[in-house]
Order: structure tokens, then sequence, then C-alpha cells
């Protein structure tokens, strides 16, 4: 899958290689390496049962990254007025276009999820014109 866009080291010495396939895609595959070096297990990361273990007020940037991968650079956006940083995760959920929108405060806690269908994914609907 090539170079991975974040590598994090566990305490038994193995490492999680993080390959997102954003902005478009909407994977973000987690290769776990054993302290030998051998691929223990690759899951996709941006899913549900992920979702679930955020918790607002005590998830942490470092956490949530260890989560679901880096967010894309151009998915990450500035709030200066409520000084927060939204993450944006494009995901699948059972052939549902989905966002999943993290915000956190400047002290780096999670202080909102949000996570709803991708209307701009859809395509175009309702009567055309016949002119």
């Amino acid at each position: 899958m090539g170079l991975p866009a974040m590598r994090v080291a566990k305490l038994d010495g193995g490492s999680v290689l993080y390959y997102p396939r954003g902005p478009m895609g909407r994977h973000t595959f987690a290769v776990t390496l054993g302290p030998d070096g051998m691929m223990r297990g690759i899951d996709q990361r941006l899913a549900t049962e992920n979702i679930d273990k955020l918790v607002v007020g005590a998830t942490t940037k470092t956490e949530a990254r260890e989560i679901f991968g880096p967010p894309d650079p151009y998915l990450v956006s500035q709030l200066p007025l409520s000084e927060r940083e939204v993450w944006e995760y494009r995901w699948i959920d059972s052939g549902d276009k989905r966002i999943l929108w993290l915000q956190f405060s400047a002290d780096g806690l999670l202080r909102e999820v949000i996570n709803t269908h991708d209307f701009e994914a859809d395509g175009p609907s309702g009567r055309r014109s016949r002119r």
C-alpha cells in the first residue's frame, strides 16, 4: 500500500501503520505489526464501532488520530471565533456515504462529534427541466 501516512509505536514493541484513502476514498486502513515486524492484522478504522469509542470532553486529538488515522490536511478547518479545529472524515457505512466531523477545542479535547449522511455524494434528484 506504499508508505504509511502515520506510524504509531506500541508498548509491546510493535507498531500500527495508517493508510488513509481520503479525501475521495472513504477508508483508512490500519496495519498492526508485531515486535518482530510481522503483520498481525489489518482493519478499516472509519467504522461505527470506532466512532462509539469517542468521548466528548475526554478524547484527545492524539487518541482520535490513533483511532481513525491522520485527517487529510485539506479536510481540517479552523474556526477562529470559537477557537476550534475541525477534522472531517468521509466514510461509508453499509453503502451509506457519510461525513464525520470531530471538533476540538484549543486544549486538544474533543468537544463535538457530528456524524451525518453525505448529501453532496448523492446523485441529482427531482424532476429535470426539459428546456
